[in-house]
């Protein structure tokens, strides 16, 4: 048995994929990854349990404006129907929306309820044929999985039987969660990392003038250098914030590193897709203890002030810092630590069901073989 696991993005920037690498690990699939090398730089995919991996290498700036994405997305589009044509699969999981629509043709009609649709982005909802197809796809999917509960407002309520909450828990991470309290680095500074994908720079421009101007702070960022981080590091160099600092693209090993030297999360965001989007620095706070801030009125800050493991606040408020400081230092440890632990608890709860789902598409697809094999169908 053949499954496709259909990137859109570079494997390293795909960790939700490992959700269903780890429900395939002892499946007997011949598990296929295809993915976009969008900065045409190579990655080591040694670590991954894949049998082959596909790669659709073309340069595409990630903030590029929507509408100049069109042809590439056209040109994955060819690459990745000209793979299925070859490859044949019996299975495929589409993760994140945007491929599964490039994909609806084939989908719709070669792989019907032998899919599994990864849904993860509205962005495009507001597009009324954008929106109806997903709907096409959460009908013919075998399973649909949302990275955020918020998500399923967005979805046909009448497929909710068939619709499930993914997590993205990196396992290894588990075995680190007292990284920065046995091995971390004290500062007379409260410091707030972000790491990951660096965008939104009109509202990290704010961020970074705040904290610059508040001396009881260090604001770091890790993460690959494109076009937002460029203007985002001129931004600091002109303010002469001395308290900034931007390290660079990371591994994800590297994270128990910076984690050490890390007091809270920089985990706000805001646009009309994050405002619902539950973020993988979500579930990195519940596993190494550490506090988050998030974007007030958002469904992550939501969740971080319901579940008592982090704070709802605005950039845009005067009181910013103070607004951070004042929580950070009202922190009862042993109450936050005791919040994690029932956070994390229900969510690898949730994690495992998800896992059974798919491990059963395989079982699924196995009978269907034998089925037809028996009566020659």
């Amino acid at each position: 048995m053949k499954i496709l696991i259909m990137g859109f993005t570079k494997v390293k920037y795909m960790p939700y994929m490992n959700f269903y690498l780890d429900a395939l690990k002892n499946s007997g699939a011949e598990v296929h990854v295809l993915y976009w090398n969008r900065d045409l730089k190579a990655e080591d995919l040694s670590a991954y349990s894949v049998n082959v991996f596909h790669e659709f290498k073309y340069y595409q700036e990630d903030d590029e404006a929507k509408i100049k994405k069109i042809r590439s997305f056209l040109k994955y589009r060819k690459f990745v129907r000209r793979v299925i044509k070859k490859e044949k699969f019996d299975f495929i999981i589409a993760l994140h929306s945007l491929p599964a629509v490039l994909l609806y043709g084939v989908l719709k009609k070669k792989y019907n309820n032998r899919f599994i649709f990864d849904y993860r982005d509205y962005t495009y909802e507001s597009f009324a044929p954008f929106k109806k197809i997903v709907a096409g796809l959460t009908k013919r999917s075998y399973a649909t999985f949302v990275s955020s509960d918020a998500y399923r407002k967005f979805l046909p309520e009448e497929y909710s039987y068939k619709i499930y909450t993914s997590h993205n828990i990196l396992f290894d991470s588990l075995n680190h969660r007292d990284e920065r309290e046995t091995y971390g680095v004290a500062s007379d500074k409260i410091r707030i990392a972000f790491w990951g994908f660096i965008r939104h720079f009109e509202l990290n421009k704010i961020i970074i003038k705040k904290i610059s101007e508040d001396k009881r702070f260090e604001l770091h960022y890790y993460g690959r250098e494109q076009q937002t981080v460029v203007d985002l590091k001129k931004y600091a160099q002109e303010l002469g914030a001395d308290n900034v600092f931007f390290h660079g693209e990371y591994v994800p090993e590297d994270r128990y590193e910076f984690i050490r030297k890390t007091d809270i999360i920089h985990n706000i965001y805001f646009d009309t897709n994050t405002m619902s989007a539950m973020g993988n620095k979500f579930y990195d706070g519940l596993i190494f203890y550490l506090p988050q801030i998030c974007m007030e009125g958002s469904f992550m800050a939501d969740s971080a002030e319901r579940l008592g493991i982090g704070l709802a606040c605005s950039p845009y408020e005067d009181n910013f810092t103070d607004e951070i400081y004042n929580y950070f230092i009202g922190i009862d440890k042993n109450k936050f630590r005791e919040n994690c632990d029932i956070a994390l608890e229900k969510i690898l709860d949730e994690y495992k069901t998800g896992v059974k789902i798919v491990t059963g598409c395989v079982v699924a697809e196995k009978l269907r073989h034998s089925f037809g094999e028996k009566y020659g169908k």
